[in-house]
């Protein structure tokens, strides 16, 4: 999960704060003091960690925040606010060009994704209704066209081509002619990169930014390297004047020192951010709701965009129907499932409950990938018939699920017995808002007890 050290320590220290009640200018300094071994632990860097302590620091130990009735409240706000400032203030959105097409041109060293992020910024475009074309600038590399190919291929998006004897500039200039031609609005161009930035690989790229105007030029940076990603966008942004960074990796075991650095020391917004491998993981970058999340606050409107954007309003309905009534089967389980796995990975969602890492055990939760396809395993085991009626599943039936799932009998038992408890469980809170509301939420609190699902 990202930032998940940052986000712990800065927890606790914030947590030590609310159990003083009323605080003293000594108490806010050992806590900022705190703050600031932890940013410098998560690789931010040193300058930006400095400035960002001294004006949290101004602004906390006014008397108007010592005397509040809420002081550490206001103090978390205040850290709150500084670091959204700090991370660009407000989602900066994709440039769009007075006419079409768009041109973004995405560069970046050897090994950062600048080739998948390419293809996930397509995939974004299209659910918006565009019309994206990608272009195969990088003519060094092995097999980057065939990748970007590929990439197009399973996005069903143009890839325009010239092979790898042709010059990234000439590729360019005839892709943006292409592109004018076909009607498409967007043109991306993914270029080469190198192991290290050399003045070859800049002239290439300034010839290509003469050639095409980019309205958009995108650096992408492993948020991995840490304090060489803001290095890196750094000497890029001095030569090619970046419009913005794309951070990826931002799902893995990453300090988060990049992503809070970076506008500070480049001057350059993040404009995405990548949280994991699959096309569809590429998120708009919010300062504010990022912040929320390193604080623990949670980010509530991009787990909601993610609802929208995935879930089936109409099949919704008939799920909540069907709870309620308990005409809950395990061919709807199997769908729920799949409805969930399309928001991405849960422990990145219980990420965006607010409070969630304060529960007990959340912040231990790991999502078991196999755990969850030996369930699936179990359900797909069952008869139409079984898995329609619940009631159907006798001894012997069970044992022959075990053997068909490569579970044991007792996986099997304990599945089934959960999934009566949730269907029991759900209609109960279906009746919860009539007359015998208190004494069903009794029950409910009784047979939610306990209760640990496999998945």
């Amino acid at each position: 999960m990202a930032f998940e050290g940052l986000s712990s320590r800065l927890q606790s220290v914030f947590s030590k704060l609310r159990g003083k009640g009323k605080l003293t200018e000594d108490d806010v300094n050992e806590a900022l003091r705190e703050v600031r071994l932890a940013l410098l632990e998560a690789d931010v860097n040193f300058k930006v960690v400095k400035e960002f302590i001294a004006k949290v620091k101004e602004q906390a130990i006014g008397q108007e925040v010592l005397q509040s009735f809420t002081p550490a409240m206001v103090v978390v706000d205040i850290v709150n606010k500084e670091l959204t400032a700090l991370m660009g203030g407000t989602q900066s959105k994709l440039a769009r060009a007075n006419k079409p097409p768009t041109v973004i041109m995405m560069v970046g060293l050897q090994g950062a994704g600048k080739t998948t992020t390419t293809g996930k910024l397509a995939k974004l475009l299209l659910q918006q209704n565009h019309r994206p074309l990608l272009a195969a600038g990088d003519i060094y590399r092995p097999a980057a066209i065939k990748q970007l190919q590929v990439l197009g291929e399973q996005l069903k998006v143009p890839v325009f081509s010239l092979g790898d004897k042709v010059s990234p500039v000439e590729i360019a200039k005839q892709a943006l002619q292409h592109a004018k031609d076909h009607n498409n609005d967007y043109l991306i161009v993914d270029t080469a990169g190198r192991l290290h930035i050399d003045e070859s690989l800049m002239d290439e790229l300034k010839q290509i930014v003469e050639a095409v105007s980019p309205d958009e030029i995108l650096l992408v940076v492993d948020a991995m390297t840490g304090q060489d990603a803001v290095n890196v966008a750094e000497s890029f942004h001095k030569q090619l004047e970046l419009t913005g960074v794309v951070l990826t990796k931002l799902d893995g075991d990453t300090r988060g020192g990049a992503a809070i650095s970076v506008k500070a020391v480049t001057g350059c917004p993040i404009k995405f951010a990548a949280m994991g491998e699959k096309l569809d993981a590429l998120e708009p970058f919010h300062p504010e709701r990022m912040a929320s999340r390193i604080l623990g606050m949670g980010d509530m409107l991009t787990l909601i965009e993610k609802a929208q954007a995935s879930i089936d309003a109409d099949k919704a309905k008939e799920m909540e129907r069907k709870l309620r009534t308990a005409e809950f089967t395990f061919d709807d389980f199997m769908e729920q499932m799949e409805q969930v796995k399309k928001l991405g990975p849960l422990d990145q969602l219980l990420d965006m409950l607010p409070g969630a890492g304060k529960i007990k055990g959340m912040k231990d939760v790991k999502v078991d990938d196999k755990q969850m396809a030996r369930v699936a395993a179990i359900v797909k085991s069952m008869t139409k018939e079984e898995r329609q009626n619940p009631d159907l599943l006798s001894p012997s039936r069970r044992k022959r699920l075990a053997a068909g799932s490569g579970n044991s009998v007792q996986d099997v038992n304990r599945f089934i017995k959960q999934f009566e408890d949730m269907r029991k469980m759900m209609k109960q809170f279906s009746g919860m808002m009539g007359p015998k509301g208190a004494k069903q939420l009794k029950n409910l609190k009784k047979l939610g007890r306990g209760m640990k699902f496999p998945f």
